[in-house]
């Protein structure tokens, strides 16, 4: 099975920590040079001590922020005009947990800007180069609550639901390409995010955060959070040659706990 990624450029999303991180160093693993992407410049550099060089790559970040869209299509279209990226991870920070009925319209707003239109400069910006290799891979980093809602997540949920639908139709225009479109739908894991809705859940249901992560773990039947390194290797999978024919598609790396297909 090929999954070699020598020669290959990466651009992966939110990848100062967490999920964003180990996918990072899971496509470093592979042979993939990496561009590390978050809004801190010391988690960054950090961070880029861990990737590893197996093909003796060069690897480096961008501080971006991704509620400027202006910040993100210059950083894009600099990146680009260097290299061509052939695999883009559309990973960022969830919006703020919440009742649907009480959130703002604001709230939507930031949320959508985040996530959708964020990839849609992204994505366009990587296509050329992208058709040019005869190689690309775009693969989002969003959520279960595509396939089902999660409580208390209401901007969230709805905004990942619009990722997965914009997902979608890019993946059917881009096949003939053979540049594959993909989501990727995470769990509970084991990251700063999933700590701040423990936190959450624990304070509204009066109850300490190790009994409340405790319950959470219940809910899954493996009886654990997954580790980032879980997801990512699922990520860099799908960013791989043995990947080609797979796309379009919802990929849940859960433990099992969602109950529907």
């Amino acid at each position: 099975m090929n999954i070699n990624l020598t020669g290959k450029n990466a651009f992966v999303g939110g990848s100062s920590k967490g999920i964003g991180k180990a996918v990072a160093v899971a496509l470093a693993e592979l042979g993939a040079r990496v561009t590390l992407v978050s809004r801190s410049e010391d988690k960054l550099k950090a961070a880029l001590k861990d990737l590893p060089t197996p093909a003796n790559q060069q690897h480096d970040y961008r501080v971006i922020d991704f509620s400027n869209s202006d910040d993100v299509q210059t950083n894009i279209d600099a990146l680009t005009k260097d290299r061509p990226i052939h695999i883009l991870i559309n990973n960022t920070g969830g919006p703020p947990s919440g009742l649907i009925h009480q959130a703002d319209t604001a709230s939507f707003v930031r949320a959508f800007h985040n996530h959708v239109i964020c990839n849609q400069i992204l994505t366009k910006a990587v296509l050329e180069g992208m058709k040019t290799a005869a190689y690309g891979r775009v693969i989002n980093v969003i959520s279960t609550s595509v396939k089902e809602p999660i409580p208390g997540l209401g901007v969230s949920n709805t905004t990942r639901g619009a990722v997965a639908n914009w997902s979608k139709t890019m993946a059917t225009e881009l096949a003939p390409f053979g540049i594959t479109v993909n989501n990727l739908l995470p769990g509970f894991t084991a990251t700063s995010r999933l700590d701040e809705i423990v936190e959450i859940k624990a304070k509204k249901e009066n109850r300490g955060i190790a009994e409340m992560a405790e319950i959470m773990k219940s809910y899954v039947p493996m009886r654990r959070f997954a580790a980032p390194k879980e997801i990512a290797d699922v990520v860099a999978f799908l960013a791989s040659p043995a990947a080609s024919y797979i796309t379009g598609t919802n990929i849940t790396v859960d433990g099992g706990r969602t109950k529907s297909w």
